[in-house]
């Protein structure tokens, strides 16, 4: 159970909305001998490296509030120590909280018992593991089928659509191999394979392509989303990596000592970062790549060029901005709908890079 007293539901008016999966509210986690003491002092503003030096009790997470969508892919980013992994593991309760509530579907995850838990765990959320976690000592098929039997599954049924997602990751004819005849990439395929078997409608993925060579990485992001095309899955993704965070997630929330720092759309977060930490943390990203014309487009303007996509990238969209007549190209939303126009002055501006104020104090030290 928590550290902290289970709350009451909400009132209906407070109850999240059909469209989010998961709401976490108000959440802390302090490791320590009292952590309920210690939670008045960071109510207070005591900081994570003062918590420690004069309580000795760390900070993991601290008033965390964030609303997930349902089928979508939620990144949850920072860097080492931020609380990234800690928050992830809050939602099938392997941590417990000092305080906050967290609702799924709107349910109170903190006041199930416990074979409540086990269903959550067993038929609600699966889980995809950094460190691949497959049984060294079971088949590739039989790593694919283990959710399956946690659930219950006829073994008839388990094995069939065991095969039915190694084939839909890549490793159709791997079925008799053991993980240890794999190469990383290929164990990491199985971790996925396994998680969606269960058919569980929320996949965590805690790092999940963080131990993988950049080339084989790349390729397991363009499966997931693949596969994400076709079965919306609601996605909670923990990554330190930004270029990975911008290039699969549908929202990001970056966290900072324990504390989001930014929360929303990847495209917000490059083209108006609330702080110096967040303007810094984007520094060295490809702007190129990452900005999309969506982001950019000026309202209620028109341009004599091709229509674009508003998810194309600057990248894409130079060079028939170059030929257009005005160099103005009209941006349209994915279902056609006008955001207005893009000029290659814009596209050209937004690939400069922002600037912290504390840039300027050392431009004007």
């Amino acid at each position: 159970m928590t550290d902290a007293s289970v709350t009451e539901q909400p009132a209906m008016d407070d109850t999240p909305n059909a469209d989010v999966k998961v709401s976490i509210r108000n959440l802390y986690k302090i490791f320590g001998d009292n952590p309920t003491a210690a939670l008045g002092h960071v109510k207070s503003g005591t900081t994570k490296p003062e918590l420690m030096d004069r309580h000795g009790h760390a900070l993991g997470l601290n008033n965390i509030n964030l609303d997930i969508p349902a089928r979508g892919i939620q990144v949850i980013m920072g860097l080492s120590g931020s609380g990234k992994s800690t928050l992830i593991r809050h939602l099938n309760r392997l941590i417990e909280p000092t305080s906050g509530e967290i609702w799924i579907d709107g349910e109170d995850v903190l006041a199930m018992d416990a074979k409540q838990l086990r269903d959550l765990r067993r038929f609600k959320m699966s889980m995809v593991f950094q460190k691949f976690g497959l049984l060294p000592h079971r088949t590739v098929l039989e790593n694919a089928m283990y959710g399956l039997e946690i659930q219950g599954v006829d073994g008839k049924e388990a094995d069939a659509r065991a095969r039915k997602w190694l084939d839909r990751v890549g490793l159709a004819g791997f079925e008799e191999q053991y993980p240890s005849q794999l190469s990383g990439g290929q164990q990491q395929r199985v971790g996925l394979a396994r998680a969606l078997a269960t058919d569980a409608d929320i996949l965590l993925m805690d790092e999940a392509f963080s131990a993988l060579d950049p080339l084989i990485r790349t390729d397991m992001q363009s499966i997931l989303l693949q596969l994400q095309e076709e079965l919306h899955k609601t996605i909670i993704f923990i990554t330190h990596d930004l270029d990975e965070a911008l290039n699969i997630g549908d929202q990001i929330a970056i966290l900072r000592d324990g504390e989001i720092v930014q929360s929303g759309d990847p495209q917000d977060i490059v083209m108006k970062p609330a702080d110096d930490y967040i303007t810094d943390f984007i520094r060295d990203i490809n702007r190129a790549k990452v900005v999309r014309l969506r982001s950019i487009a000026r309202k209620g303007e028109t341009g004599q060029g091709a229509t674009l996509k508003g998810g194309m990238s600057i990248e894409q969209a130079l060079p028939k901005l170059t030929r257009a007549p005005d160099r103005k190209c009209p941006v349209v939303s994915r279902t056609g709908e006008p955001l207005g126009a893009v000029s290659l002055d814009d596209a050209i501006n937004a690939l400069k890079p922002l600037e912290s104020d504390s840039d300027e104090d050392v431009r004007y030290a």
